[in-house]
């Protein structure tokens, strides 16, 4: 499916009192799970949110959990943040489905779900890219 994206770009005035307008159409190739990568992307954006996932990835990579673990008590002691707070962050990593949370008894556990974050990092990495636009001809200078 292909989208043509118009966008408008204010240049200085041409003269006091005229605006030009350059109208360029761009022409974007969108894929099905675009919106779940802007999701998993956007979620990340916030600092708090990357190094809560950072954590969470490193405690999964390493085997260093504790008889804490990944928990969300154990995320919000690491961080010095307000149990709430961890839980919103949490909440909105969980929603863009870049982590998982699995209760054990009173504690949740939560985990990376490598599906989205392999989708993830080929998107970033250009694996599963759309061919590039081939560059334009030279043109022969005119005699």
């Amino acid at each position: 499916m292909r989208e043509t994206v118009s966008q408008h770009r204010d240049l200085r005035p041409l003269t006091p009192g005229l605006t030009c307008l350059i109208s360029t159409a761009i022409e974007m190739k969108a894929i099905p799970n675009h919106d779940e990568l802007a999701l998993a992307l956007r979620a990340l954006a916030h600092p708090n949110r990357l190094a809560i996932f950072d954590r969470i990835h490193e405690d999964g990579l390493c085997c260093q959990s504790d008889a804490k673990g990944n928990t969300v008590c154990a995320i919000a002691e690491d961080f010095d943040l307000a149990l709430s707070t961890v839980s919103h962050h949490l909440k909105e990593l969980r929603d863009a489905n870049l982590i998982t949370c699995e209760r054990r008894g009173q504690q949740i556990v939560c985990g990376i779900n490598y599906e989205t974050l392999g989708r993830v990092l080929a998107l970033l990495s250009g694996k599963r890219a759309a061919p590039r636009p081939q560059p334009r001809s030279k043109r022969r200078p005119r005699s």
